[in-house]
């Protein structure tokens, strides 16, 4: 990136601190002067706790190997900003993203737009722009309010949802569901994973009250997990993915009823195709392999269950975890997944400031009656791995580039 993208990058960073504004007001006057290019697009919309990330990434490769244009949004980032905002794959350059600001910039500053509205606008400008078939949108947090919310899609999509971001969202389960319930339009079909059953009458009343059709997908059959990928069986197909854990299966399933009901006659060696081509960095990558070293972005009780449970799947001994976390994480929930889970557990922060203090966080895992041990990087927790163990390092996004560049992983052009 030149100097110059790397100033406009930082300003854009900057309207964070305008914090999560309630409403779209903000999202609809920024794009009214875009010239409302959300209103040119089709697209398939996902809202859920866990899960939304790997799920758009595989409808958009099954979208794409029927021929589809694809763009695809969701966050937050591993690496670079740019891979927020793609189209078949590909992330958007920073000449557009110069472009978007210097057109806009000045109405995104007298609206007051935060950093969110602005990337939403961004890729919604960029999909048209390029005129897509069809974008797949996850959103950011909840659903209601979220700034993606502006969107009339084809399919609104619901993953697993469970406690996350109360502070924010609500306290229990039910308001959390009917913030991201908020996502289900009128006549807009919607494609849900299993539900605990208080979330699931949520929806169904929200189906009730939009008049649409709501679905909620059977778990696939005969899952198998190894070191290469995952195998299952849905709807009297097999299908294989490079992606690691029961989870992903129930994601990839997800993802095949989506596409199902947005094409209908789709063949099966279509959706295979997309489905083996999917990756998604950052989700039981594996690092290394002797010794064993995964990596996970799992950052809240729901996502670190489902990553130990497929560790524990492959790997008789407990791990040498090491777990980064931002501020904001609800750590009594978080504790529950944790507890009696690792040989050892480290803990470690960022030169960034943009995590948690490790001695903070162990200080709080130890009142959680969890023992966690601080590491200056990535090389000690590293030389405390021996033949006999695995490692799993889990947590926070913010650490993917300094993992990635310590493990020698190439994110240069970052084609998913």
């Amino acid at each position: 990136m030149t100097s110059d993208f790397q100033q406009l990058l930082q300003k854009l960073y900057n309207l964070q601190r305008l914090g999560i504004k309630t409403g779209l007001e903000h999202t609809c006057e920024l794009l009214e002067v875009c010239d409302n290019p959300q209103k040119k697009i089709k697209f398939i919309h996902l809202a859920g706790t866990n899960g939304k990330g790997s799920t758009a990434a595989f409808i958009s490769s099954i979208l794409r190997s029927i021929g589809l244009k694809v763009g695809l949004y969701t966050s937050p980032h591993l690496v670079s900003f740019n891979e927020r905002i793609r189209v078949d794959g590909i992330p958007i350059t920073n000449n557009k993203i110069v472009e978007f600001m210097e057109l806009f910039s000045a109405d995104i500053q007298r609206i007051e737009n935060t950093f969110f509205e602005t990337t939403s606008a961004i890729a919604f400008w960029h999909f048209a722009r390029e005129e897509v078939d069809i974008a797949v949108v996850e959103t950011g947090l909840g659903g209601r309010l979220d700034s993606t919310n502006v969107i009339t899609p084809e399919i609104a999509v619901i993953t697993p949802i469970s406690l996350d971001h109360r502070e924010l969202l609500g306290n229990d389960l039910v308001t959390i569901a009917k913030e991201k319930a908020g996502i289900i339009k009128e006549n807009v079909p919607v494609i849900c994973n299993h539900q605990e059953n208080m979330v699931k009458n949520v929806l169904l009343e929200k189906a009730a009250e939009m008049n649409t059709k709501i679905s909620f997908v059977k778990p696939p059959t005969d899952c198998t997990v190894t070191m290469e990928g995952t195998f299952f069986h849905y709807k009297d197909t097999n299908y294989q993915l490079t992606l690691i854990g029961e989870h992903q299966a129930l994601n990839a399933a997800l993802a095949v009823a989506a596409v199902q009901e947005l094409e209908k006659g789709i063949f099966d060696i279509k959706i295979k195709r997309g489905l083996q081509n999917t990756t998604w960095p950052g989700r039981f990558q594996v690092l290394s392999k002797t010794p064993p070293v995964i990596y996970d972005v799992a950052h809240n009780e729901q996502g670190i269950r489902s990553v130990l449970k497929t560790f524990n799947q492959l790997f008789k001994q407990k791990p040498l975890g090491l777990i980064v976390l931002k501020e904001d994480k609800e750590l009594e929930l978080i504790a529950t997944a944790l507890r009696g889970q690792f040989e050892t557990l480290f803990v470690m922060d960022d030169t960034n400031g943009l995590l948690m203090k490790s001695k903070t966080l162990a200080a709080h895992l130890n009142k959680l009656g969890i023992s966690a041990e601080p590491v200056k990087n990535l090389r000690d927790f590293t030389d405390h791995l021996q033949s006999d163990y695995a490692g799993l390092v889990f947590g926070s996004h913010y650490i993917a580039e300094a993992v990635f560049e310590y493990f020698q992983f190439s994110f240069d052009t970052a084609v998913i």
